[in-house]
């Protein structure tokens, strides 16, 4: 009877991550396969129609507030699309095994670069 109340929270915490643009998706997918037992390909579909409305939801308070730049739109979108449609068409190809090491991979690397990357304002051209 209270079996939808994990997928509820975990839906509800990544929708606010996803509102924050910190990756909510990601860590939804994490949870869909690592605790969820969902099938990777499965949850990579879930993941997508997750994020339409909350992508869209989210959108309007960061043009609001000056966070969206204009100029650089369509050429990103343009690029994501492109980018998109060959993922998915490679992705439903390979072995959910090796999909999911990959996955794992990108996670691992995404971690370190956080612990141990650059700072924002460390780079050239920042103040001292």
């Amino acid at each position: 009877m209270t079996a939808w109340l994990l997928p509820l929270a975990a839906g509800a915490a990544t929708g606010v991550l996803s509102g924050f643009g910190v990756g909510g998706g990601t860590l939804l997918l994490v949870y869909m396969t690592a605790l969820a037992g969902v099938d990777q390909h499965l949850a990579q579909g879930i993941n997508l129609l997750y994020f339409l409305p909350a992508g869209l939801l989210a959108l309007p308070a960061h043009v609001k507030n000056g966070y969206v730049e204009r100029q650089a739109l369509l050429p990103a979108i343009g690029a994501g699309l492109a980018c998109a449609a060959l993922a998915a068409w490679w992705a439903t190809s390979l072995d959910v095994g090796l999909l999911r090491k990959i996955f794992g991979g990108f996670l691992l690397l995404i971690g370190l670069w956080e612990l141990f990357g650059p700072r924002p304002g460390n780079g050239p051209g920042s103040p001292a």
